[in-house]
């Protein structure tokens, strides 16, 4: 920014060139992390009964009826493999997204 700075660059250019690049690739480093905390949020809550209304369809409402009927285990496993893809595709989408995005990356 100095550099810029010292060429005459205006500020507004200095942040859209500059700044904004390197700051967005922390962003959506983080975006991943916040939607996978807020996915186990909602499970969890919807798991013990204060999430949604009783009756909705959700993972947390499927992780109870499997916890409740083990003699029917497809229906623990299912909500454990989608939540367990879920989180992945969310790991790896980000990671696809950051490389992306990322100013430094060399090609």
């Amino acid at each position: 920014m100095t550099a810029a700075k010292a060429l005459g660059l205006s500020d507004a250019k200095i942040i859209f060139r500059h700044v904004l690049p390197n700051a967005m690739v922390a962003s959506i480093t983080f975006m991943p992390f916040i939607l996978g905390g807020s996915i186990t949020t909602l499970t969890s809550l919807d798991f013990l009964g204060f999430g949604l209304p009783v009756g909705s369809p959700s993972l947390g409402e499927l992780l109870a009826q499997g916890k409740a009927n083990m003699q029917a285990p497809w229906l623990g496993l299912s909500a454990f493999i989608v939540l367990s893809l879920m989180f992945s595709l969310l790991v790896f989408i980000g990671e696809g997204v950051r490389d992306a995005f990322d100013p430094r990356k060399v090609y």
